[in-house]
């Protein structure tokens, strides 16, 4: 049904912005309207097959075919976006009539501008974003300790084994005492390179390196010997708690989204936490979905991703009726809930307005002084 919609959305965007490019002066002296029409046609064409051929087949070709076809369409998106502004200041053409159709063509240079920023900032190297939490059942000697996260990866063809070296790199460099992986850690374009594979095992931590996984890798199909646990120290948390240190619970929760599709997503926070020891407990979800209920369980920290923010404003506002938890810090009922706004990109390589992100999270307790700095690394 996403992809129906989306592929609706792309007819309809392509329907709008070349009807009012039609009307642009400076494309009626340079162009024939057929020639428009045969160029709206033929992106229009390309977005299809980017959309079925390339996100049905495997390979760097189809890879690269669906990158293009998302990013003309995140291009459409934001040029129509701006023509939408254009219709409200003219009431459509019916104000400033004999101005609207030039401020629709430098709607279209607007839009193309964005589009170009956006492009750039999808390709900046991530922000580390550093958080401080306080978990009031942490044992003194856990106090201080470092734990750094990344989310929606999302590796492929083109988010490659140098991309994931710089990541790793990053990570490393951020001396963590546990590292997690938030899910969608593959893009799901069938079985994933054993490189990639291979370069999670880059990654070390004196408490582990743990994941859960993401409705992405679902759609892929992972399969089982691809599993990172398979061939490297990265170990998947499938619905289930595990004590890390003495007094630290670590827990895990398949995607919400994936099993709410499955009819199993009632109950499973309280199932996957249920048999979990003394002390403080993290909870790793790639969908911010149950926090509620986590934090009746005795969720002190949840983890989760997969909103990317939006990725591209505006889009933030669509995803939050959705995703109310978009990004950044919350506080529900007690509980602390990160939400990452994704190490990588989904789609286009491209984000407007923050650039992907990396957390590193220090664990407090709550009732020593925070100027401690003391930790198991």
């Amino acid at each position: 049904m996403f992809g129906t919609g989306l592929t609706l959305a792309g007819l309809l965007l392509h329907l709008y912005v070349f009807w009012r490019a039609a009307s642009v002066p400076f494309l009626r002296r340079h162009m024939r309207p057929s020639t428009l029409l045969g160029i709206g046609l033929a992106l229009l064409l390309f977005f299809i097959a980017g959309r079925t051929i390339g996100r049905g087949a495997t390979g760097v070709a189809a890879t690269i075919l669906e990158l293009l076809a998302m990013t003309w369409l995140a291009s459409l998106f934001l040029m129509a976006l701006c023509l939408v502004l254009t219709e409200l200041v003219t009431c459509g053409g019916f104000l400033l009539s004999r101005h609207a159709p030039a401020l629709r063509g430098w709607a279209l240079v607007a839009g193309g501008g964005l589009s170009l920023l956006a492009l750039v900032q999808g390709m900046r190297p991530p922000a580390v974003e550093s958080y401080e939490v306080s978990l009031a059942e942490l044992p003194p000697e856990l106090n201080g300790t470092v734990l750094v996260a990344m989310s929606d990866l999302h590796l492929d063809s083109l988010a490659d084994k140098r991309w994931l070296e710089k990541r790793v790199a990053q990570v490393q460099a951020l001396n963590p005492d546990i590292v997690v992986l938030l899910g969608d850690i593959f893009e799901g374009h069938g079985r994933p390179h054993d490189e990639l594979i291979a370069g999670l095992n880059e990654l070390s931590a004196p408490l582990g390196v743990w994941a859960v996984l993401g409705n992405h890798e679902h759609y892929g199909r992972l399969h089982p010997a691809s599993r990172p646990d398979r061939k490297s120290q990265v170990e998947i948390l499938d619905n289930r708690c595990v004590e890390i240190r003495p007094g630290l619970n670590l827990a895990g929760v398949e995607d919400l989204t994936v099993a709410a599709r499955r009819g199993r997503a009632d109950g499973l926070v309280e199932r996957t936490v249920a048999n979990r020891t003394a002390g403080a407990t993290i909870l790793l979800s790639h969908t911010p979905w149950q926090t509620e209920a986590a934090a009746a369980c005795g969720v002190g920290l949840m983890l989760c991703g997969h909103t990317h923010s939006g990725q591209i404003w505006p889009l933030g506002y669509l995803v939050r009726t959705r995703y109310p938890l978009l990004a950044g810090r919350y506080q529900v009922n007690g509980m602390t809930v990160l939400v990452c706004r994704g190490t990588g990109t989904w789609g286009p390589c491209m984000r407007l307005w923050k650039p992907g992100e990396i957390m590193r999270v220090t664990l407090r307790r709550a009732d020593i002084d925070l100027r401690a700095t003391s930790g198991p690394g």
